[in-house]
């Protein structure tokens, strides 16, 4: 049973949130005289009224969500902020077609990076600012953000936050399901306040600080340069960000533990030493080959390699470097980790580290229940047993995934592009990476796509930000029936 009118309330404060978001911008947009203060205004005024006019009318709805209702508002929210959130760049007309503003748009509510944008630094000051901003709200997520304020109108977030936040990783801070949202937006501003400031002590103005702090902690990479990161021809600011990245892709209860001292957990943890892992692995091997195959000073090769490769990993998306002209040993690596993704619970994309470790750990196990068909041997995280339906879940979704991916290669090849080009772009959008392979590598962007493509591939990046079930259970017949 469906609670419509309860689903149409919370979407109202959604919009709500979001034109309030977008009012905060207004002060920049005055300051910096940069042309774009009626668009943000519009659009402001445009979300929080029909937001509020929705939120008022439906009030009287009984305060309760189940578990369909969740799933129906994570995935209609997200493509009602996707509309709303596209408002500044059409009426500025900084961006004139309504399927690139969208793409645009998505790409930054599912931190994804992509851009269909040529040039980028000629944005104005506020509406750069909201670019920045959707991958921000998108990164920990405006749904999680709600859930900490339903408990202040007697809805229960339990469903809601499980949807937005699927996964095989579901542990929460604190019993009170709206105080780990809390815990989790403090969290994330305090990081995003610190980066901003060390970025702005290592040379970047503070537009350029805030704006590439709103996308690092979300893990989106959408730059206020042209060319990336790169631009700023800066070690200290490569370093910088690329700490922030490596944060950005660890389980948020794992940060939670690290600000606690509570080290013991941190260190048992099998999907941090995992992550921590492959990223000294891969930076090692390919920062080799850059060394001695490319010529480059060993302090550049090291630089350039683990900011790629922690980019990738965390599907964040920004660049210093075009992998695409490494060595062959080096690309593949990098093709790699656009299937590996970050940790549950992170604002990272992709599969996730710990569904990787699910699968190889069952895969293991199934050779010894060969040998001792019998015995119990049931797949074990951090000491503890993995339920069986977890473990299905995850290769069910590890099929669907790869599925997906190749399906949409098909439906981009169908549009006239190389399979190369194809390929990348599915993974990218997907995956929630940004940059992919062929005419969509980290020197190129999305502008050449038919308005019909970047349609489909905003799709893509919908289902690999709430991690396909959320999206595609809505299109099976069951979920519609009556129960």
């Amino acid at each position: 049973m469906f609670h419509f009118k309860t689903v149409l309330h919370i979407l109202g404060l959604l919009m709500t949130l979001n034109g309030f978001f977008m009012a905060t911008l207004l002060p920049v947009s005055w300051v910096q005289a940069s042309g774009d203060f009626s668009a943000l205004l519009i659009s402001a005024a445009i979300n929080a009224n029909l937001g509020m006019i929705i939120w008022y009318f439906t009030r009287s709805t009984k305060k309760e969500l189940s578990k369909r209702d969740g799933y129906l508002i994570v995935t209609l929210g997200w493509i009602i902020l996707g509309i709303t959130g596209s408002l500044p760049f059409l009426i500025s007309g900084h961006i004139s077609s309504f399927a690139s503003a969208f793409f645009e748009t998505m790409s930054g509510y599912t931190t994804t990076g992509a851009s269909i944008l040529d040039d980028i630094e000629a944005l104005p000051a506020g509406i750069m600012l909201w670019r920045s901003m959707t991958q921000w709200i998108g990164g920990m997520g405006i749904i999680v953000l709600t859930v900490a304020l339903l408990p202040l109108f007697g809805v229960g977030g339990m469903q809601l936050f499980m949807a937005e936040a699927p996964g095989p990783s579901g542990s929460k801070l604190h019993p009170k399901i709206g105080d780990t949202a809390k815990r989790l937006w403090i969290i994330y501003v305090l990081l995003t306040i610190v980066e901003t400031i060390l970025l702005k002590v290592a040379g970047m103005s503070w537009l350029d600080a805030v704006n590439h702090s709103f996308t690092t902690m979300s893990t989106g990479g959408f730059s206020t340069k042209n060319a990336s990161v790169a631009a700023f021809n800066s070690p200290a600011i490569e370093y910088i960000i690329t700490a922030f990245m490596l944060v950005g892709g660890i389980n948020f209860s794992i940060l939670y533990f690290i600000f606690k001292g509570v080290f013991a957990k941190v260190i048992k943890n099998e999907e941090f030493k995992t992550y921590i892992g492959i990223i000294v692995l891969f930076t090692l091997l390919i920062s080799g080959t850059l060394y001695f195959g490319n010529n480059q000073g060993l302090e550049e090769s090291f630089r350039h390699t683990i900011f790629q490769v922690v980019t990738i990993i965390t599907t964040t998306g920004f660049s210093t470097a075009n992998y695409a002209l490494w060595s062959p040993f080096a690309y593949m690596l990098i093709l790699f980790l656009m299937f590996t993704g970050g940790s549950a619970g992170s604002t990272a994309g992709g599969v996730k580290i710990v569904r990787h470790l699910i699968i190889f750990k069952n895969g293991y196990i199934e050779f010894k229940r060969l040998l001792h068909p019998r015995a119990v041997i049931p797949v074990r995280i951090n000491d503890k047993s993995v339920e069986q339906s977890i473990v299905y879940n995850v290769l069910a979704f590890f099929f669907i995934y790869l599925f997906i991916f190749i399906m949409g290669a098909l439906v981009i090849a169908m549009f006239g592009h190389d399979i190369l080009t194809a390929a990348g772009a599915s993974i990218a959008c997907l995956g929630n990476i940004g940059p992919g392979i062929g005419r969509v590598d980290p020197s190129n962007n999305f502008a050449f796509f038919s308005e019909g493509a970047q349609i489909f591939l905003s799709f893509l990046m919908l289902l690999g930000r709430l991690e396909l079930f959320t999206v595609l259970i809505l299109l099976t017949p069951a979920f519609w029936k009556k129960v």
